[in-house]
């Protein structure tokens, strides 16, 4: 699908195996094919008065992390949507797209070396999950715009190599192949939205992408 004609859907959308937080301007087709395909609640947001949810917002099923210059109105009103379900906390770090810096699933997180270490316990906290601050892989340091990762496997930017694979891998518990989505972008985070259940690829993703995205998220079992 595209978003606003836009193939990086997952710019707009965050998702984890709870909810999707999609901007309050897409359709009301888009809404229901996105809860179709992942089996979550779709609920709409921005964040700093901004539709890029997938680049703002960081997290999975026990939390979400929010950066600092979220409104009060939308970040009071997330956490009354999501009362009882999951954490959603401010991150108070200089850097904003979190999304693009953080990758989570439910037994890890990976987070860019950009981020200072003194946020490393609250994003544990939130998380509820082991933190590792890693070194640049393939020497980029936005870690979370290059991984895609479940509870089931992982997708990753092709640049990688061989052991940072297998660190992937061990931090996770899942297995990891590298891939591109709409026709070769390597930052697969921008084009793909996945969790254990479905992924939403953007509508420029050719049929050897899919294929290769839904062997490693395992989404063909």
């Amino acid at each position: 699908m595209n978003i606003h004609g836009n193939p990086n859907v997952g710019v707009y959308v965050f998702a984890n195996n709870r909810v999707a937080l999609v901007p309050p301007t897409i359709t009301e087709k888009d809404k229901k094919r996105i809860a179709e395909v992942l089996e979550v609640e779709v609920i709409e947001a921005r964040i700093a008065d901004m539709i890029i949810n997938g680049v703002m917002v960081a997290g999975n099923d026990r939390g979400l992390l929010l950066p600092r210059i979220v409104k009060p109105e939308e970040y009071d009103e997330l956490r009354s949507q999501l009362s009882g379900k999951m954490k959603v906390e401010i991150l108070e770090v200089r850097q904003t797209a979190l999304g693009n810096l953080i990758a989570a699933n439910s037994r890890a997180a990976l987070v860019s070396p950009l981020i200072s270490r003194t946020a490393l316990d609250k994003i544990k906290e939130v998380l509820g999950v082991e933190v590792v601050a890693q070194r640049p892989l393939a020497d980029i340091t936005t870690v979370g715009s290059m991984v895609v990762v479940t509870d089931k496997g992982g997708v990753v930017h092709p640049g990688v190599g061989e052991d940072e694979l297998r660190m992937l891998g061990n931090l996770f518990g899942v297995e990891f192949a590298t891939a591109t989505v709409n026709f070769g972008l390597y930052f697969v985070k921008a084009g793909l939205v996945a969790n254990n259940k479905g992924a939403i690829v953007g509508d420029e993703t050719t049929g050897p992408e899919l294929m290769r995205i839904q062997q490693a998220l395992r989404l063909a079992d």
